[in-house]
């Protein structure tokens, strides 16, 4: 028996949103670059007029994950996104290496 490729993307996305909620009940709580980390007495904070579609990893504990984000913020080297889990609204300030924009 096939597969369904009419709706394949559909149901991977379904597959990837619960493993994001598996991991962010039970792997501990979001991690996000600290104040030091982003040296924000140093470095300015734009803020996005129109918050932009992103991928990011991101940890809950001590597991990575990627997530579909949107950009909110940002310094030379970090990125403040936020997502949904599990219908709650999740922001972490992540580097910006970590980060893809989606087109």
């Amino acid at each position: 028996m096939g597969s369904n490729k009419r709706y394949a993307d559909h149901y991977d996305r379904l597959m990837d949103a619960r493993i994001v909620d598996r991991i962010a009940a039970t792997a501990g709580p979001l991690q996000s670059l600290t104040d030091a980390e982003l040296e924000l007495d140093r470095e300015p904070v734009m803020i996005a007029p129109r918050p932009q579609a992103v991928r990011a990893w991101v940890r809950f504990g001590p597991t990575a994950v990627r997530v579909d984000a949107e950009s909110c913020r940002w310094t030379e080297r970090a990125i403040g996104i936020r997502f949904t889990v599990g219908g709650r609204e999740l922001r972490a300030r992540v580097w910006s290496s970590a980060v893809e924009y989606k087109e």
